[in-house]
């Protein structure tokens, strides 16, 4: 063991310190993993990765509190890591249920790749299954090991404390919600903790000076400290809520690379308000109208999130036949279109189809259908660029044979029906009130369809933020038909709610309007464009014999669902009039608006310079964050910038103690140690003997800091410009024989703002007279 070094704890001190060490870094652990529940649902994983994390730290703690090597620590930590992982989750193939076996590694694979397809498909909070948990238990564990190596032995919380702000910003930036108040505080209070047992252990046992004017006691100091840090947490705390927060990662537009990508979290509403709009993919269609392109279907819904649908996969195959024709009745026609879709911007995991889709060609990667819904997701790909063709055959019912069927089927699950029993009132009220007086489930929706679409609402993305309801659960809902003023999302789930409560299967689809027709109709089809604004959200709702049937009740977007009347002639429909397809709710091109055209209807248009000062504003919150981490990583650099000139100052006037002071300070910036127990001189031999100081720099700064100690020489102000430039050079040195990492290392994290030079072998001395 070097001189310097601090981790063998021979008194009950250092024993104390490093038991709080111990229960200081759990706590900030556990404080930085409370942000990533607004991404990973809280279960029993959390459980699992405390205890697991208790039971590493606390085998580290036993470790040392034996005064075994760190490496030992170490080791013990990563076998009761393993044995705790293979307790959890491997007993089936362990011996005793806690000793790893040959088959027992050859299970971690399998639940990796489980975690893998649960974070590409999941929508966040992701409830974890057993992949999942895995992962996540294993991970923080990992953390623990880790960052006890980095606080008891390395003695560096600091370090650890960049560590765990970084793992508890991740879940903020994947998905940006509200501060968790309570976790940040706990996580300040914890680092802070941290810091300051590290401090005052290192600080132990030396000698104060008599407080001064400018030198305060300890308790002066440690006040100070303490006061620093509660207004750094409340200013933080009540700060940031007041910051313009940033928007949603989820289609952020734009062509320089960034792209779009679909939310199935029906949060559309940022999606829908950027201020500048891209196309995303282009369609070609033999069909006389441009398809509506689904992506995500969701069919759960607990009363205050719908979540999309994870049935069973299966794989495309390569002639692209994944699923079969949709069930119909025998009088039902059928059309065959065929949609070539040429993906841009879009960079998601799920397909953008029209329905019902029954083979998808051309596609790069592996990618899956659902035969539930007739979507199609990738686990490790992209949409981005990908160009394939879709064959649908669509079920064209007349108005006669829609209103003759029934809804509901027993085979489509209790996910499409089910309804919280704290329903709002107003909900049921409402469906009653405006189906009343329909005789068919059709003409109900159809009713409902209308009412939506009459002069009694109006398409706002700025009302639901204003009024406070901007979601898709029931309190919005209600909100929502007070209001009445809303987009897409609140349209699609008031319908569906509404549907549920007069007994009929419901779910929403999350995909995009038809686009706007780009070339003149051509052999091959009429070419449309989409773009990140027709992002949009509908319900459909299950008619036996047809299938799935989409309705489109946001108001201003679209045509309405209406099924043209025809006459039957030996046994099957042929109907008089274009008919709606059972599949599209539009009859004609989309005349979906524009970004530009995506607030109040009927507002005044604010022109350009409104657009021009959204972009602006859009930048404020990045710039805010990208200064706010440069001024946190340039803080440490600054500090020791400003101690070593007035450290220089002071050795210019004359000062042979602080220019001592400021030399052993850039040691020990570099990782070279100064303790207190060794005298000036076998310091400066030192430095010139391992380090490459030249002995004449050396020399000079030993002798004048001799002759103030034991001469009682006077500051010479002559000599102090020779005494600063000394301890220049010798720094100048020093950086050039250190590595890169470490010359880095020493201006951003200087470790003398926390290690002071000759505090820890202080402490030592004090122990070895007690």
């Amino acid at each position: 063991m070097s001189a310097a070094d601090v981790t063998q704890l021979r008194t009950a001190r250092r024993r104390r310190d490093a038991a709080l060490l111990t229960a200081g870094l759990f706590v900030a652990i556990i404080a930085a993993l409370l942000p990533a529940f607004s991404v990973i649902a809280p279960g029993p994983w959390v459980a699992g990765a405390a205890a697991l994390t208790a039971a590493v730290l606390a085998a580290g703690l036993l470790v040392r509190l034996a005064q075994l090597p760190a490496i030992v620590a170490s080791i013990v930590e990563a076998a009761v890591w393993i044995v705790g992982l293979t307790l959890l989750f491997g007993r089936s193939t362990a011996l005793l249920g806690v000793i790893p076996t040959p088959a027992t590694f050859a299970t971690v694979p399998g639940l990796l790749s489980e975690a893998s397809e649960e974070i590409r498909l999941g929508v966040a909070p992701v409830p974890p299954e057993v992949g999942l948990s895995f992962l996540l238990v294993a991970a923080v564990a990992a953390l623990a090991l880790v960052l006890d190596h980095v606080v008891l032995t390395a003695r560096m919380p600091l370090l650890a404390g960049v560590g765990l702000v970084a793992v508890s910003l991740i879940p903020t930036i994947a998905i940006p919600s509200d501060v968790d108040v309570a976790g940040f505080v706990l996580l300040a209070a914890s680092l802070l903790f941290l810091l300051r047992i590290d401090t005052r252990a290192r600080a132990a046992g030396t000698v104060p000076r008599r407080p001064t004017a400018r030198t305060p006691g300890r308790l002066g100091v440690s006040a100070t400290a303490v006061a620093v840090a509660v207004v750094a947490v409340i200013v933080a705390v009540v700060a940031t809520p007041l910051l313009p927060q940033p928007g949603l990662r989820f289609a952020t537009g734009g062509s320089g690379g960034t792209g779009t990508t679909i939310n199935p979290n029906l949060e559309l509403g940022n999606d829908l308000r950027q201020p500048r709009e891209v196309d995303v993919l282009t369609v070609r269609t033999t069909a006389p109208t441009a398809p509506y392109l689904r992506a995500v279907t969701l069919s759960r819904f607990d009363g205050a999130v719908w979540s999309p649908d994870s049935a069973d996969t299966v794989p495309v195959p390569g002639d692209g036949a994944v699923f079969s024709p949709v069930e119909t009745d025998a009088d039902i026609a059928r059309a065959d279109w065929t949609t070539d879709v040429t993906v841009d911007a879009l960079d998601s995991p799920w397909l953008p189809v029209p329905y019902p889709a029954s083979s998808v060609t051309g596609l790069d990667g592996e990618w899956l259908g659902m035969p539930q819904n007739r979507t199609v997701v990738t686990r490790a790909g992209s949409t981005r660029d990908q160009q394939y063709e879709v064959q649908a055959s669509v079920p064209r019912p007349t108005l006669e044979q829609i209103r003759s069927r029934s809804v509901g089927d027993p085979g489509l699950g209790a996910d499409v029906s089910a309804l919280p029993a704290d329903v709002p009132s107003i909900i049921g009220d409402t469906a009653r009130e405006v189906t009343a007086g329909t005789s068919t489930p059709y003409d109900a929706l159809l009713a409902m369809q209308t009412w939506f679409r009459s002069s009694e609402f109006r398409y706002s993305l700025d009302a639901p933020v204003d009024a406070g309801f901007d979601g898709a659960g029931l309190d919005a809902v209600a909100d929502f038909l007070q209001v009445r003023a809303g987009y897409c999302v609140h349209y699609a789930s008031a319908f569906a709610v509404m549907a549920r409560s007069l007994g009929m299967p419901s779910r929403i689809v999350v995909g995009y309007l038809p686009g706007t027709a780009s070339s003149i109709p051509q052999q091959g089809g009429t070419e449309y464009t989409v773009t990140s604004s027709q992002l949009h959200a509908w319900p459909e709702v299950y008619f036996q014999g047809i299938g799935w049937v989409p309705f489109e009740p946001t108001n201003s977007l679209g045509v309405p669902t209406n099924f043209a009347s025809g006459s039957t002639s030996n046994g099957g429909a042929t109907p008089s009039t274009p008919e709606q397809d059972a599949a599209a709710p539009d009859a004609q091109p989309s005349t979906a608006p524009s970004a530009a055209d995506r607030g109040d209807v009927g507002a005044v248009d604010a022109g350009s310079a409104a657009t021009s000062g959204r972009q602006g504003a859009a930048w404020v919150p990045v710039g805010i964050v990208l200064l706010a981490l440069l001024a946190a990583a340039l803080v440490p650099s600054l500090l020791r910038v400003v101690w070593r000139r007035r450290r220089l100052a002071a050795a210019r006037a004359g000062d042979a103690v602080a220019a001592w002071t400021a030399l052993r300070e850039d040691a020990v910036d570099l990782g070279i140690p100064a303790p207190g127990a060794e005298s000036p001189r076998a310091f400066a031999a030192r430095l010139t003997a391992e380090h490459g100081v030249a002995a004449d720099d050396a020399d000079l700064l030993r002798e004048a800091l001799e002759r103030v100690s034991y001469a009682g020489d006077a500051p010479d102000a002559e000599q102090g410009p020779t005494l600063a430039a000394a301890v220049d050079r010798i720094r100048a040195g020093l950086l050039a024989r250190a590595t890169p990492v470490r010359r880095v290392l020493a201006r951003v994290l200087p470790r003398s703002l926390v290690v002071r030079p000759g505090a820890v072998d202080a402490e030592r001395e004090r122990e070895s007279v007690g």
